[in-house]
């Protein structure tokens, strides 16, 4: 017995070793390369944004300047924007961290290996970087303005800007913003995002085909399938990604490695594993996560999505289920614990259409009521769930040209 657990305790040391050694090597480089400067990077997606200050064509229909100090986090314009409208954002001033050696402009702050550690509200840009926010602020993705930003609305909605800190960590100092915003040439709004009451292809013979619940690998039935997309899988990728979303890692072995060695953003905590689950009698070709990453643990929206064997109308067919993890409770299938999901799963399935649609790459969206729709049920787990039985499809824009 002490032959076995001594050989135990060599396997695990040897694996440590060489875990080590390779994060070793990548967190060197992952040192080298975020002490150095970083580039300001573009707001998400890079389509709805020009670097450029130009004036816009088309004709100004708004004007405002505003104030931020280093205390503020966001601040409401009260302006309401148009989808496809140009937003043309300057800015100057100077902020003062307490740590930093220097100001910094509204441009932020280089992110070097020391701060790595702080969570941003858009990870991509520096401390201090003037960033900004059109729509839901549960939703909507934020973007970087820095000095100069010259923004074509995805969706229409309230503008809000703000400083890219945590609430905890302000800087001394403002901002002076000043704000333009320029109607589309002829007038009109882009339209996205558009309610209508069906969709081509989307009746009672499509949903013949399609289970109504994933199951577990033993076949007990889960969670409700509850939403569609038709799009091509690169556009849907795209939309999670854009909604920000953070696509999840596929087992376990695969986020302690990522964990590891990772950057140490939001994206590294979303990526715990989710269990495989099966629909079409395979497992799900993708998981989704979205959350702050101090609540992942107990707290996440996620989901699963499966490429359809068919299509509808020559489209590519994802069929997804959504559900909330909101805290724990017991495995009934082998008195383990298991994330406990919001029973209300509608709630998760409106949240889906929110995030994705604000985007701006959903053109259209149809809720379906099937026939004998499931309006109750339990989990593979256990858990019970309720619901009205509507499924959202939404229709992806497949005209806008990848940045």
């Amino acid at each position: 017995m002490i032959r076995r657990l001594m050989a135990k305790m060599q396997f695990i040391l040897g694996l440590f070793l060489v875990t080590a050694v390779h994060s070793h090597a990548l967190w060197a480089q992952l040192v080298r390369e975020n002490t150095a400067p970083q580039p300001q990077v573009s707001a998400r997606p890079d389509w709805q944004n020009s670097a450029s200050a130009q004036t816009p064509t088309g004709k100004k229909r708004l004007f405002q300047e505003v104030q931020l100090t280093g205390e503020d986090f966001w601040i409401d314009t009260s302006m309401d924007i148009q989808a496809g409208e140009h937003v043309l954002i300057t800015a100057t001033g100077k902020l003062r961290y307490a740590d930093a050696k220097d100001d910094n402009g509204p441009d932020g702050l280089p992110r070097g290996f020391s701060d790595l550690l702080r969570v941003l509200p858009f990870n991509e840009a520096g401390r201090g970087t003037l960033i900004g926010r059109i729509g839901d602020k549960d939703t909507a993705q934020p973007f970087a303005i820095g000095a100069h930003r010259n923004v074509l609305a995805p969706v229409s909605g309230r503008l809000s800007v703000g400083i890219n800190q945590t609430t905890n960590d302000t800087g001394e100092g403002a901002y002076a913003v000043r704000i333009e915003v320029y109607a589309p040439e002829g007038g009109t709004a882009r339209v996205v995002a558009r309610q209508v009451s069906s969709l081509p292809g989307i009746d009672n013979n499509l949903f013949s085909k399609i289970p109504r619940r994933i199951s577990d690998k033993e076949g007990h039935a889960g969670d409700m399938v509850n939403f569609l997309i038709l799009g091509s899988e690169a556009t849907m990728q795209r939309v999670f990604t854009t909604a920000g979303w953070v696509r999840v890692d596929a087992d376990v072995k695969e986020t302690v490695l990522h964990g590891l060695i990772g950057s140490l953003s939001k994206e590294s905590y979303l990526t715990m594993p989710m269990s495989q689950l099966f629909l079409f009698g395979r497992p799900q070709d993708y998981g989704w996560a979205r959350a702050e990453p101090i609540s992942v643990v107990r707290s996440r929206n996620h989901l699963r999505i499966w490429k359809a064997p068919f299509q509808v109308n020559g489209e590519t067919l994802w069929t997804g289920a959504a559900t909330h993890d909101i805290g724990f409770e017991r495995d009934q299938r082998n008195n383990g614990i298991t994330h406990k999901i919001d029973p209300d799963i509608d709630l998760e399935r409106n949240y889906v259409e929110k995030t994705l649609s604000s985007t701006g790459l959903v053109t259209e969206i149809s809720h379906f009521l099937p026939d004998n729709p499931m309006k109750e049920a339990t989990t593979a787990t256990g858990g019970t769930f309720h619901s009205n039985g509507e499924i959202v499809i939404l229709k992806l824009d497949e005209s806008i040209p990848n940045p």
